[in-house]
C-alpha cells in the first residue's frame, strides 16, 4: 500500500499540520475554565508553593480522585517557567503533539505516509482535540500516552523487541497515573482484539504480555506510594463522608470501575446513545466522514479479516462500547481514541476510488462546511465579543479566502481538494473560538477576573475570603496569596480588615446582619462551562448573570473612608 508522495504535495501537507499545530495553540494564554482545569492547576500550584508532590490537597482537603501523573508535569512546568496559564496548558498541548507524532508513526506502518499525514491533520482538526488543547484536563495527557502505548506494543511484537515493550510499558504506566486502571482499555484493546480476530493464539498467549503486565505494574508504584502515605496510613481521615477509605482501592476500583458501574463515591448518570450523538459534534467535521469509514471497514474486512489491521478497530470500538454502557459519561472521555478514530478515517478517504462516493463525500463535506461557519456567523450575531480585534479580523477574512480558491490548488484529486477545504473551515472555527469567542467569554467567570484585579490593587496585603457560592478554584489559582471560604455560622473570618468576594445576594444579607462593608469592585458571573441560549443571546444575558463584588470587610468598625490602593467601582465589560 506504500505510494511516494510528490514533493509538491508533500509541502502542502506539511504546510497544513503546522497550521494545524498553530490553531491548537492559539488558546495558549486563555483564562483556564472552571472547574477542572482551574482545579488541576491549584492542585499543581500547591504541590510547587509547599514542596510537596505526594499528597494532593484542593481548598485545604486530601483530594481523592485523580491520580498524580499530570500533576506532577504541570508542577515541573510551574517550577520550570513559573505559575500561569500557560504554563499549565503548555505540558497538556505536547502530549497531544506527541499523540499526533505517534498517530503518523502507527498509521504509517500500518498503511503508508500518505494516510498517516492525512490522519494526523483529521486528528488535529477534530473539533474536541482543539477545544481539550484550551481546556486542558487529563485528555490531552492520555490521548498521546495511550496512542505511544499502542505503537510500542505493536512493534514489540513485529519486531519482538523487548526495548520497545519496554517503551510500551512505560507509556501505559503513565497512562494509568493519569486516568486509572481505565487507561489499559484501549491499549489493550487494541493488541488483544487484534490477536482474537485474527485468531493469533500464539501471540496473544506470548509470554512478553506476561513480562509487560509485571513492568507496568512496577512502574506504577509511585502512584500506589502516594496513596498509601496519604490515605492507607490515616483511616481516621474523611474522605467522601467516611473514615478507613483506601486510596489504593479507590484507585484500582472505585475511581474507574465503581463509576463504571455507579457503585463508587462518585456517581453519574448513562445513557447508551451518549457517545453516539457526542461523537457527531466532538470529532467534526470528520464524524460522518467516521461513522461511513467504520461501517465500510467493519464491511470489507470480515470478507478477508487476514487482509486487515484490527488494531485501531479493536482499540476505538472496544472503548466506545465501554464508555457507553458506561453509568457516568463526559463528553471529553472519548478523546483517547480519536488517533485511532484519525487513521480508520484516513484510511478510508484514502481507499475511495467509486465516483458516486466522491460525490456523497464531497456533498456531505460541503453541508458540514456550511454548518459550521453558519453556526460561527450565528454566535458572533448573538453574542456580540467584545474582543474580535482587527488583526483577527483581517486574518478569518483570509482564511475565508484561501478556503475558496486553496483546495484546487493544494489538491490534485476529488478527495484531497475536500480534505483541504474542510481543513479551511476547521481553521476559521477555532481561531474564531480561541482568539474571538473564548477571550470575550471568560471576563464572565468571575473569580479568575476578580483575582487578577486584587493582584494589581491590594498593594495592603488584605487578606482574602471568598463566599464558596461561585467555583472556588479559579480565584484560588489566579490569586496571588492565599484564599479561605468564608464559613459566617462559625466566624472564621480575619479580626482585622478583609477582602471579600460574594454575589450582590450574599453582600446585601451580611449588610442586613449589621456587618460593615463597602463595595470596591462589581462584576458579571456566569458558568462558562454550561453555556446556554438565554447567556449566548446578548438580548437576554442579563437575565442569566449573576453580579458579583468584591468588597472591603471591617469586623470592628466602619471606618469614614475605606479605600485600596487604585480600586474603584469596575464595570465588567458589556454591564
Amino acid at each position: 500500500m506504500e505510494q511516494t508522495i510528490p514533493a509538491d504535495q508533500l509541502k502542502w501537507l506539511y504546510g497544513f499540520i503546522a497550521a494545524a499545530i498553530i490553531v491548537n495553540f492559539s488558546g495558549l494564554f486563555v483564562t483556564l475554565i472552571a472547574p477542572d482545569a482551574t482545579l488541576y492547576a491549584t492542585i499543581a500550584k500547591n504541590m510547587v508553593q509547599h514542596h510537596d508532590y505526594i499528597n494532593l490537597y484542593a481548598n485545604g482537603h486530601d483530594w481523592l480522585d485523580k491520580p498524580h501523573f499530570p500533576f506532577w508535569i504541570t508542577a515541573l512546568s510551574f517550577n520550570i517557567f513559573g505559575i500561569t496559564t500557560w504554563t499549565y496548558k503548555l505540558p497538556g498541548i505536547l502530549f497531544l503533539m506527541m499523540g499526533a507524532w505517534y498517530t503518523y508513526k502507527l498509521a504509517k506502518a500500518l498503511y503508508n505516509e500518505q494516510i498517516a499525514l492525512w490522519a494526523v491533520l483529521i486528528l488535529l482538526t477534530a473539533q474536541h482535540i482543539v477545544i481539550s488543547d484550551n481546556d486542558v484536563r487529563a485528555e490531552p495527557y492520555l490521548t498521546g500516552l495511550i496512542i505511544a502505548s499502542v505503537y510500542h506494543f505493536y512493534k514489540a511484537n513485529i519486531k519482538n523487541s523487548y526495548w520497545q515493550l519496554l517503551a510500551g510499558c512505560i507509556f501505559a504506566a503513565c497512562a494509568i497515573m493519569t486516568k486509572g486502571m481505565f487507561a489499559i482499555i484501549p491499549i489493550g484493546g487494541a493488541i488483544v482484539g487484534h490477536f482474537i480476530i485474527t485468531k493469533q493464539w500464539k501471540q496473544l498467549f506470548s509470554l512478553r504480555w506476561l513480562v509487560a503486565i509485571v513492568i507496568t505494574l512496577i512502574l506504577i508504584l509511585p502512584e500506589l506510594y502516594c496513596l498509601y502515605q496519604q490515605f492507607d496510613l490515616h483511616p481516621k481521615k474523611v474522605i467522601f463522608g467516611q473514615k478507613g477509605v483506601s486510596g489504593i482501592k479507590f484507585f484500582f476500583w472505585d475511581s474507574q470501575f465503581g463509576r463504571f458501574f455507579n457503585t463508587g463515591p462518585i456517581k453519574g448518570g448513562g445513557d447508551p446513545f451518549f457517545f453516539i450523538h457526542t461523537t457527531l459534534w466532538a470529532f467534526l467535521p470528520w464524524s460522518l466522514l467516521l461513522f461511513v469509514a467504520i461501517f465500510q471497514f467493519i464491511k470489507k474486512g470480515v470478507k478477508d479479516i487476514a487482509a486487515y489491521e484490527w488494531y485501531c478497530i479493536s482499540a476505538a470500538l472496544l472503548t466506545f462500547l465501554l464508555f457507553s454502557a458506561s453509568k457516568f459519561q463526559l463528553p471529553y472521555y472519548l478523546n483517547i481514541v480519536y488517533p485511532f478514530f484519525a487513521i480508520i478515517t484516513a484510511q478510508y478517504l484514502y481507499s475511495v476510488q467509486n465516483a458516486k462516493s466522491i460525490m456523497g463525500i464531497r456533498i456531505t463535506q460541503i453541508i458540514v462546511i456550511v454548518l459550521i461557519l453558519t453556526a460561527v456567523g450565528l454566535l458572533e450575531y448573538f453574542f456580540l465579543p467584545v474582543e474580535f480585534k482587527w488583526p483577527t479580523i483581517i486574518l478569518l477574512i483570509v482564511i475565508y479566502i484561501l478556503l475558496v480558491f486553496l483546495p484546487d490548488m493544494a489538491g490534485d484529486t476529488p478527495i484531497k481538494k475536500i480534505v483541504v477545504g474542510t481543513i479551511m473551515a476547521t481553521f476559521i472555527v477555532n481561531l474564531y473560538l480561541n482568539l474571538v469567542f473564548y477571550p470575550s467569554l471568560l471576563p464572565y467567570q468571575s473569580g479568575s477576573s476578580v483575582a487578577q484585579f486584587i493582584n494589581k490593587t491590594n498593594q495592603k496585603n488584605y487578606p482574602v475570603m471568598q463566599s464558596g457560592e461561585d467555583y472556588l478554584w479559579p480565584m484560588q489559582f489566579y490569586l496571588n496569596q492565599p484564599v479561605s471560604t468564608l464559613d459566617t455560622t462559625h466566624g472564621n473570618h480575619p479580626a482585622n480588615t478583609f477582602l471579600l468576594y460574594a454575589s450582590a445576594d450574599f453582600v446585601n444579607k451580611l449588610t442586613a446582619k449589621g456587618w460593615h462593608l463597602q463595595e470596591t469592585y462589581e462584576t458579571q458571573s456566569y458558568n462558562i462551562s454550561r453555556l446556554k441560549p438565554v447567556f449566548l443571546n446578548s438580548r437576554t444575558r442579563k437575565t442569566a448573570i449573576t453580579m458579583m463584588q468584591l468588597v472591603i470587610v471591617n469586623p470592628l468598625y466602619t471606618p469614614p473612608v475605606i479605600l485600596l490602593n487604585n480600586i474603584g467601582p469596575v464595570k465588567h465589560p458589556g454591564k
